[in-house]
């Protein structure tokens, strides 16, 4: 199960850096750039709306938020930003040594 979790953790560390080269890009639309704003400030926001001191579901909201929301913004970026961001992905986590396949 640990492992499971370590291989979800990774990818979903990997795709949060596709989504900020995207959103860096100078190719992507304004409206994706909004959209991957408002999912962060959501985030990082004290105004949830479950809020964060109830201690397991107030965590469980932001969670299913960035789960569902990053896929989704990846979904709707244009081909070209999105493979270049992938490729900037790749060559940045490359050099992390808990990011590679160990």
């Amino acid at each position: 199960m640990f492992f499971r979790l370590r291989r979800l953790f990774r990818s979903a560390g990997r795709e949060f850096v596709v989504l900020w080269y995207a959103f860096r890009h100078p190719g992507t639309p304004a409206g994706f750039k909004l959209l991957a704003l408002l999912l962060g400030l959501y985030v990082l926001s004290p105004i949830d709306l479950v809020p964060d001191t109830i201690p397991i579901l107030g965590w469980i909201d932001d969670v299913t938020l960035i789960a569902f929301g990053i896929p989704a913004l990846l979904k709707l970026a244009p081909a070209g930003a999105l493979q270049d961001a992938r490729l900037a992905a790749d060559r940045l986590l490359s050099r992390w040594a808990p990011w590679r396949g160990r």
